[in-house]
């Protein structure tokens, strides 16, 4: 039954989610090591050290809209029906692209497919200077509503505190850029609070928060949904194990919650798997997965004629 449901995918890196056959054909070369992070790593700077060789693989015109065709094509089989994908264009202009090269060669690589309606978001980096991701800023405003729908602020959250980046967020609200912030996850739950002031309309992760009740209330107030990638939250040390992932918890106390793979590739995960795995760890049914997907949808950067078209879609998936 949870192998049809039509899925929704809100948190999705693209360059943690390349194609393992086709980087193995590009090298030459047995890659699975190098992209696949271990069931646990100590931690989330650990976890991220996988996104190097793809980063390598990232840097033509060529290979940014070949991994983005590929990647609508992994998306198309696990039966999702919309997907936001995000990734950091600077970071793919080592070789000489710009960051508009680099975004109109995934856009194109994701248009190549008509089974999926996908939209970009634009991350900004942590360890990258205030000048760059002002860039970042201006390049996905040049773009938004033309295949982009918003902001991230995305890498390592535990050396790198919000309260770093309001500035960034000012320039964002001020150009009416929607964003989501990758906050709670890796550093304190006191992230998730400066996130919500900075006006994100969700939460990356997020999954600190259920450690203190006055962030899940203004969790709640603001009306927040949160992007959970429980197996991620495992392997990056976020979580000790599986079966202690807040979701259940978060969910009994009502907070909106989404599931997502984060990166296909590096987690060794589907939509479906982690459907399989919530449901064998806390007995999800269809029905709380299609509730989930609902919350993502309303949650998600469309227009509110988009979200009822899906949401028609989810309600009559039998």
């Amino acid at each position: 039954m949870m192998k049809n449901l039509k899925k929704i995918e809100l948190h999705l890196h693209l360059d943690g989610s390349i194609n393992i056959d086709y980087a193995k054909k590009m090298i030459n070369s047995n890659v699975e090591k190098e992209l696949k992070a271990n069931d646990k790593c100590t931690n989330l700077k650990e976890y991220l050290e996988k996104f190097t060789l793809p980063l390598s693989l990232l840097q033509t015109k060529e290979n940014l809209e070949k991994f983005s065709n590929l990647l609508i094509e992994d998306l198309t089989k696990d039966n999702v029906i919309y997907a936001e994908i995000r990734f950091c264009p600077y970071l793919h202009t080592k070789e000489g692209l710009t960051m508009e090269e680099v975004i109109e060669s995934v856009l194109k690589g994701l248009r190549n497919d008509k089974n999926i309606k996908t939209n970009l978001i634009i991350c900004m980096m942590r360890n990258l200077s205030e000048k760059t991701n002002i860039e970042i800023i201006n390049v996905t405003e040049k773009y938004l509503n033309k295949g982009v729908a918003a902001l991230d602020l995305a890498g390592d959250e535990a050396s790198y505190d919000n309260e770093k980046f309001s500035k960034l967020f000012e320039i964002a609200r001020e150009k009416q850029i929607p964003f989501t912030i990758h906050s709670g996850e890796a550093g304190s739950y006191k992230n998730v609070l400066s996130a919500i002031k900075y006006g994100a309309k969700r939460i990356g992760h997020g999954i600190k928060s259920i450690e203190n009740q006055k962030v899940i209330e203004e969790i709640i107030k603001n009306n927040i949904t949160l992007e959970l990638c429980p197996t991620s939250n495992v392997q990056t040390n976020a979580i000790d194990k599986y079966e202690n992932h807040p979701i259940k918890e978060l969910i009994d106390k009502k907070v909106l919650v989404t599931v997502n793979t984060d990166n296909r590739t590096v987690s060794n995960i589907t939509l479906q798997k982690e459907y399989e795995k919530l449901s064998n760890y806390f007995n999800f049914t269809p029905e709380d997965f299609k509730k989930m997907n609902i919350n993502a949808v309303k949650a998600a950067f469309l227009t509110e004629e988009e979200k009822q078209k899906l949401i028609y879609i989810i309600e009559n998936d039998n």
